[in-house]
């Protein structure tokens, strides 16, 4: 071979090798919304502390968006963001509207409500007539509630609901003797089973399933960027999986990024409550995100969304990254380590 195409192809082989190896300059910039601060999103965190988007080629910012779920939806469909998390219920709303996003993965089950009450009452019916407080019509404790009732084939006008706007204000109202049960999530209903208050029903014990703390994304984004997808649900994963086999470094995580929060969801105490409750009951090795929570959602939606009606929850849904991810071996060998 002449001297200059043995110089040429050297050159050649450089230039390759160079583009194929992964740098730490080279990864790739995603962005994840959260619209709330609060212990579920755990293995988020513990994905983002750990290095394991890093470890997959990602560079990940992880941030908070104030509003709610509408909010970080909004950012979702308008590019700001590439991920969300939590925005599972708006993402259907914008979805029977007409835009492109989709649910993509869900860590959890179910969602981590419980319906609390005095220690008189004992069963569902007796709570009729009685004052239940909720957050605000149309929240997830309003929907929670509206599920248990259904459950025990009660309607809705045998209770009084509450909106009192916040856990809190919930819990005051209950300690003055204002209302007789509340829809508290982690760590309030701790605090009110310390205060001898009753859980009278729990989703993940009854076989109801709604949206919470679901990944998001946008079809389009998929489409384009799937290998980079593919990647950000891997390392979702691997945070999973490092969040159940490490319980103090987990809590430390979680007590760090809830500095700004109140002292009973930094307290330790109920941080690790949550983290048991999380580990053990709730979190999902394999993240896929049931039809059946969608199905909920559709019901939900229905009288405000007429295309609600009829709906395929199928169609709200990619499932393809997870179960790629799935079918490598990948999750199954994060548990064999």
């Amino acid at each position: 071979m002449p001297q200059q195409w043995r110089s040429i192809s050297f050159w050649f082989v450089i230039i390759l090798n160079a583009i194929n190896v992964p740098t730490v300059g080279a990864q790739e910039r995603v962005r994840l919304g959260l619209s709330s601060v609060s212990a579920t999103s755990g293995s988020i965190w513990v994905a983002e502390e750990k290095g394991l988007f890093k470890k997959h080629g990602i560079d990940a910012e992880v941030i908070i968006i104030g509003g709610g779920a509408a909010r970080v939806v909004s950012s979702l469909i308008s590019g700001e963001i590439q991920f969300s998390v939590g925005g599972g219920d708006a993402v259907i709303r914008a979805d029977l509207r007409g835009a492109d996003g989709v649910l993509v993965a869900s860590p959890m089950k179910t969602g981590l409500q419980r319906l609390m009450v005095r220690p008189e009452i004992k069963t569902p019916a007796d709570l009729k007539g009685k004052t239940i407080a909720i957050t605000r019509f149309g929240s997830a404790s309003h929907w929670v509630l509206q599920l248990f009732l259904r459950k025990w084939g009660m309607r809705t006008d045998e209770i009084k609901m509450l909106q009192l706007g916040s856990s809190p204000a919930m819990f005051a109202s209950f300690e003055k003797g204002v209302v007789d049960g509340a829809v508290f999530t982690i760590p309030t209903f701790f605090l009110a089973e310390e205060r001898g208050y009753r859980v009278l029903a729990d989703p993940v014990d009854m076989d109801i399933y709604y949206l919470q703390n679901s990944v998001d994304s946008t079809r389009s984004y998929i489409k384009r960027n799937r290998d980079q997808a593919l990647r950000v649900v891997k390392a979702l994963c691997e945070g999973l999986a490092y969040f159940r086999k490490n319980k103090k470094d987990s809590i430390q995580i979680m007590q760090k990024k809830l500095r700004i929060q109140s002292a009973q969801e930094r307290d330790v105490k109920y941080l690790e409550l949550s983290y048991n409750l999380l580990a053990d009951k709730f979190y999902n090795q394999v993240p896929y995100a049931t039809p059946k929570a969608v199905e909920t959602t559709l019901e939900f939606v229905a009288g405000e969304e007429p295309k609600a009606k009829g709906a395929d929850p199928k169609q709200f849904l990619d499932e393809s990254l997870v179960r790629e991810v799935e079918a490598s071996g990948f999750i199954k060998s994060l548990y064999e380590k």
